[in-house]
């Protein structure tokens, strides 16, 4: 297809085939990353039986290639769709006043940190300031092939329990935010959307962005009347470009409720498979305790530094592991 004179004759169809060659090359990429090391692997242990290497020698390739498979493994649970796309992450204190504002704004360095790792692109499309610290509320993009799949499982309410900074008797407190992860839609799934069901609203911007975004409403809100889901954004500074933003997250938004409707359907017909349960609790970060133990894996660790700086894997991999045995 690329090889044809007049692939480019239709740019966004290009572009999305050579998308789905760069994820079909990675796949294959893995693969043959994973034979290499299976294959490393058998060559050492007939040198160990010569005597030309050492045991400690065949022990670390064999544990280069288990690493291997087990990533290749993993991955392969993204299987469904939507999994290969972005997606928009919102955090939304909840329980606690301003230390939970404060615990959605660690959430969101969590979250950004994580994605940097992974060389995802981040952008922010709404936020709202706490009244003393933090964010009541806070909305991004990660741009990058599955970052959708590999965050679908942080759905549910987070409980941060610590000895807050914001209480003069230096008191443990406990506070909560919950977090929801929608697959950020692109040209490759089709979502309709009559304009005769939307209901559109402007206003001005807050935060930071200088005097353009304090004198003009550029900042968009639409609700789509027939599922009463409600967006806003306000990344961009013109409101175009945010209207057509807050397009694309509706449709994302609607897809996802598509999406929460057949697993609803399925877990009706098969009771003995996990459930996605939206308000529940998913996770604890103790943090005098050092210990941060999610409720569904009951993976846990006791490097809580590590967690809230993005080193988030293990329990995304736990998540998609037991979907996988269940």
């Amino acid at each position: 297809m690329t090889l044809d004179p007049n692939f480019w004759n239709d740019p966004k169809q290009a572009e999305a085939t050579l998308k789905e060659i760069g994820l079909l090359k990675n796949w294959i990429r893995s693969y043959n990353d994973a034979q290499a090391l299976v294959d490393d692997v058998e060559v050492l242990f007939e040198f160990l039986r010569e005597g030309e290497v050492s045991e400690e020698e065949l022990e670390k390739a064999y544990q280069l290639a288990i690493d291997k498979l087990d990533d290749v493994e993993f991955r392969s649970t993204l299987n469904n769709p939507e999994d290969e796309l972005g997606c928009i992450l919102e955090i939304n204190a909840g329980a606690g006043g301003t230390e939970s504002c404060d615990w959605t704004a660690m959430l969101l360095r969590m979250y950004i940190m994580w994605a940097e790792k992974n060389g995802y692109k981040v952008s922010e499309l709404t936020r709202v300031d706490g009244d003393v610290a933090g964010l009541k509320s806070v909305s991004m993009e990660i741009k990058g092939d599955y970052a959708y799949g590999l965050l679908k499982g942080e759905n549910g309410v987070h409980r941060l329990v610590r000895v807050s900074p914001f209480n003069s008797q230096g008191k443990r407190m406990t506070s909560f935010a919950s977090v929801f992860v929608h697959p950020m839609i692109d040209d490759r799934i089709v979502v309709e959307v009559n304009p005769a069901d939307l209901d559109w609203d402007t206003f001005r911007s807050s935060g930071a962005g200088g005097q353009h975004v304090n004198k003009t409403e550029s900042a968009v809100r639409v609700r789509h009347l027939p599922t009463g889901l409600v967006v806003e954004c306000q990344e961009e500074r013109s409101q175009h470009m945010n209207r057509d933003k807050a397009i694309q997250m509706l449709k994302s938004r609607i897809y996802e409720l598509e999406l929460e409707k057949q697993r609803a359907e399925r877990d009706k017909v098969e009771a003995t498979k996990m459930k996605n349960e939206w308000g529940s609790q998913i996770r604890s970060y103790v943090l005098d305790d050092r210990r941060v133990k999610d409720h569904r894996t009951q993976h846990q660790t006791s490097d809580t530094i590590g967690v809230l700086d993005g080193n988030i894997d293990a329990f995304l991999k736990a998540w998609l592991m037991l979907g996988q045995e269940v």
